[in-house]
């Protein structure tokens, strides 16, 4: 094994990310790679489940809720919470 493992790229979309991370999941659930693939295959995939949590994070600060007055007018937004 490589010390230089290759990173996520920054730029990468989510949908593109948990393409290759099912298509890992897939590979590494069929028995099929060698012992080295697979090491290097959960290697990978552990780096784009946290790209893909990263880009969750980010979009789900980027999502705003309307509040709404006592009248039904729209007073502005605040962060949305998600719990």
């Amino acid at each position: 094994m490589s010390d230089a493992t290759p990173s996520v790229p920054a730029d990468l979309s989510f949908e593109d990310a948990l393409s290759r991370l099912e298509t890992i999941v897939s590979r590494l659930e069929s028995g099929q790679a060698p012992l080295e693939e697979s090491i290097t295959l959960y290697e990978e995939g552990a780096r784009l489940k946290a790209h893909c949590e990263a880009r969750l994070k980010a979009a789900q600060l980027r999502v705003e809720k309307i509040v709404v007055g006592a009248d039904g007018s729209a007073r502005g937004v605040e962060p949305a919470e998600f719990n």
